[in-house]
C-alpha cells in the first residue's frame, strides 16, 4: 500500500516498523523534545503532500500530536490502541504488528477546521458509563478502539469525537458493541 502524505512518527524504530508495513515517507520528532526545524518540516509536508500524524498511544505520543496539531493545524490522524503497540520492551509503534499498522493507517481521520461539530457530549458520556463509575476507563479504550480514536480520557475524549466528527449514532452502535461484549464476558 502506497501512502502519499508523509507520516509523521517519534523515531527511528517507528520508521522502520511503518516502512515494514506501507510504502510511505516518514518525518520522525525525535521524541517528545520536538523543535522548530521539525514543525517547519511538518508545515512544509502538509503544504506539498499532507500529514498523517502517527504517535505512540501514551502520554508523549498524545503530547507531541497536540504540539503538531497546534502548530500545524489540517493534519490527518491515525491511531494504534495499546493492546496493538505492547512490546516485551515498552510501548510504541515500532512494538506493533505489521497488519495492525496497515489497518490503523488505513482509518485515518481528516480534522475538517471548517464544519467541526460541537455536540456537547457530557450527558452522553455519562450516560454510557463512560465517566466515573468504575468500568468507565475499559469503555472509553474499547470505544477508542471500535472508533479507531485512540484512547483518551473523559476530557480528551469529548474533544476527539467533536474533532473527528463522530456522529451520535455512531457512538450508540459502538457502545451497544461494548455492551454485548461486556454481557457475553459475564
Amino acid at each position: 500500500m502506497r501512502i502519499n502524505e508523509v507520516i509523521v512518527v517519534e523515531g527511528k524504530d517507528d520508521t522502520v516498523r511503518v516502512k515494514l508495513a506501507v510504502d510511505a515517507d516518514t518525518i520522525e520528532t525525535n521524541g517528545s523534545a520536538i523543535n522548530e526545524e521539525t514543525i517547519e518540516q511538518i508545515k512544509h509536508a502538509k503544504e506539498k503532500r499532507g500529514v498523517i500524524i502517527f504517535t505512540d498511544p501514551d502520554y508523549p505520543g498524545e503530547r507531541i500530536r497536540r504540539i503538531i496539531d497546534e502548530h500545524v493545524p489540517g493534519c490527518k490522524h491515525a491511531f494504534l490502541p495499546r493492546g496493538q503497540a505492547k512490546g516485551k520492551k515498552g510501548l510504541g509503534v515500532e512494538h506493533a504488528n505489521v497488519d495492525d499498522l496497515k489497518r490503523a493507517l488505513e482509518a485515518v481521520y481528516e480534522v475538517n477546521e471548517t464544519q467541526h461539530t460541537n455536540i456537547i457530549w457530557k450527558p452522553y458520556l455519562v450516560q454510557y458509563g463512560l465517566i466515573g463509575g468504575n468500568k468507565a476507563k475499559q469503555r472509553r479504550e474499547k470505544l477508542g478502539y471500535l472508533l479507531k480514536i485512540g484512547y483518551a480520557n473523559a476530557k480528551q475524549l469529548e474533544k476527539r469525537l467533536n474533532m473527528f466528527q463522530i456522529e451520535i449514532s455512531t457512538l450508540e452502535q459502538a457502545m451497544e458493541k461494548i455492551y454485548e461484549e461486556e454481557r457475553t464476558s459475564e
